[in-house]
């Protein structure tokens, strides 16, 4: 049971760079380079966006703040 599960996983699990490199007709080198970027990409693009809105709060804030009203005297 446990080899048969090995080969399952070895064949189906493994080598997905190699088996969609085959597919696609490019090299092994091109695809993994690709995926290696494309998880910095998502992982950098994520935390400027996060920047970007948390920037965009504090001056939103900062020019939008709370007026005193005239009932408060």
């Amino acid at each position: 049971m446990t080899k048969s599960l090995r080969v399952l996983l070895e064949k189906y699990g493994f080598a997905v760079c190699s088996r969609l490199a085959d597919f696609l007709g490019m090299k092994v080198k091109s695809v993994r380079l690709f995926f290696i970027y494309a998880s910095f990409a998502t992982v950098f693009g994520g935390f400027v966006i996060y920047l970007t809105l948390a920037f965009w709060l504090k001056m939103k804030d900062l020019l939008y703040g709370k007026r005193t009203s005239v009932f408060d005297l």
